[in-house]
């Protein structure tokens, strides 16, 4: 029984460990080889956890190979694009100019009904608004609207304005984030100041309080 639990947790913490140094892209950002070597890796490891008869070893050691092909590969397709080109596949144009391309729909096997869903998803129903759509590597629809049906910016409206720095978190559930304040620009008498004026003596009753860009703090009391 305790063997059996330390078995299972000295293997979650390797596959934890293996897919950490693999990097920090999501499930739907993976390429195919990514997802293929992340699988095998979590059906590898539980064998040895479900068999006490099996060594640890022999769990463990599948696993380093399929880390190590993964970093091989990865570091293949950094520095050769013809390797990803092979590997990860390339990006397929579906709406070119307005126009579906019938032909690559049938070549990937996607449907209309897939496209319009990626189109509801990326905020674009209206296909007639669409310029081109791309489908990437790991299956997701890029798609740049006509440039009438593109939102105005700052420059499009000939307007000058200041840059702006990341928010910063100050209290998170009634524990000080010190290391944010220099990025801040903000010092912790300041913040028990401002604290004060919104009814607050004591910072370990706020639930979140963060300063944004242009020195503006927003401060959320825990519930009693």
């Amino acid at each position: 029984m305790l063997a059996g639990i330390f078995r299972t947790t000295i293997l979650y913490l390797i596959v934890v460990l293996v897919l950490r140094l693999m990097g920090k892209r999501q499930i739907a950002q993976l390429q195919p080889f990514e997802l293929v070597i992340i699988l095998m890796i979590s059906e590898l490891a539980a064998v040895p956890s479900e068999d006490v008869a099996i060594p640890l070893i022999s769990g463990l050691l599948p696993v380093l190979v399929l880390f190590l092909l993964g970093v091989t590969i990865s570091q293949i397709t950094l520095k050769s694009e013809k390797a990803r080109a092979f590997i990860c596949g390339t990006p397929t144009l579906l709406i070119n100019k307005g126009h579906i391309l019938e032909s690559e729909l049938r070549r990937l096997r996607y449907s209309i009904s897939d496209l319009m869903e990626q189109l509801r998803a990326k905020d674009m129903p209206n296909i007639a608004d669409v310029e081109y759509a791309i489908l990437e590597t790991n299956g997701d629809l890029s798609v740049i609207p006509k440039v009438m049906k593109r939102p105005a910016t700052p420059e499009d409206l000939n307007l000058q304005l200041p840059s702006e720095n990341l928010a910063s978190t100050l209290i998170m559930d009634g524990i000080l984030q010190d290391k944010n304040f220099p990025h801040a620009n903000v010092t912790e008498a300041w913040l028990m100041q401002e604290l004060k004026k919104a009814g607050i003596k004591d910072y370990r009753q706020v639930l979140i309080a963060s300063v944004d860009g242009k020195g503006q703090l927003y401060v959320q009391a825990k519930s009693k």
